[in-house]
């Protein structure tokens, strides 16, 4: 049982319980009272069992009392890029406490060279100018360049970095070259591609620029030396 206490065996001392943690991903994208329902009271410190207003609900089921016991703790996660602190549900909101979990720089995972510079300093420099694009709350996390080597970042550009870049900037690719830079952004040089028809933007159409993405998965030469355009050297 997660509330049981243990007794040391030298000598007749109570120990304090062992705490349990039960984690919930992405809490804010689930249906609160399907989650917790009744628990959401029960949740409450002071509503614990061992403490002034402990509560206690029969279980449906088995008629048996349930009470949360004091040492579980519940973690709920979320992506800082898609919270809505505001959509969450009001007691929801009022028994969590909300803590921020940037990007890890310091990480033993991101001290590796990467053609050249060390991989927290590329996760560093592609993040603050996204909060400059954007806000800190869609930097990219650590796990993208976390044990990554020449080869395997590669992947994790492609799959993953640049995709989610696509996605936060709607396909504005001129902002997503200025992140990457020119190494990884390639803008296209076109004639006139419309047919000959009068329409009153036709001169803006035809000047609006476009843009591609320059795929470097079996070039590693070439994926380095993006890399040195997208640390300005």
């Amino acid at each position: 049982k997660i509330n049981s206490e243990k007794k040391s065996t030298s000598q007749n001392i109570a120990l304090p319980p062992k705490p349990f943690v039960l984690i919930i991903d992405e809490i804010n994208r689930g249906n609160v009272s399907q989650i917790f329902g009744e628990l959401i009271t029960l949740i409450e410190e002071d509503k614990r069992l061992g403490n002034d207003e402990e509560l206690e609900v029969t279980l449906p089921y088995s008629k048996e009392k349930f009470g949360v016991p004091s040492n579980l703790y519940i973690i709920g996660t979320m992506n800082t890029a898609d919270r809505s602190v505001e959509a969450l549900d009001t007691a929801l909101r009022r028994r969590f406490v909300f803590e921020e979990i940037p990007p890890k720089y310091n990480l033993d995972g991101l001290q590796q060279e990467l053609f050249g510079f060390k991989a927290a300093d590329i996760l560093e420099t592609i993040n603050l100018r996204i909060e400059k694009l954007l806000d800190r709350d869609h930097q990219i996390g650590h796990a993208y360049f976390i044990n990554k080597n020449e080869t395997t970042i590669i992947d994790s550009f492609y799959k993953n970095i640049i995709p989610l870049l696509q996605e936060y900037f709607f396909g504005d690719y001129g902002k997503i070259g200025l992140v990457l830079g020119s190494g990884f952004v390639r803008k296209l040089e076109q004639e006139a591609v419309f047919a000959q028809f009068e329409h009153i933007d036709y001169s803006q159409f035809e000047e609006k620029e476009s843009y591609e993405i320059i795929d470097h998965r079996t070039h590693l030469t070439g994926f380095g030396e993006a890399i040195q355009r997208l640390m300005n050297r």
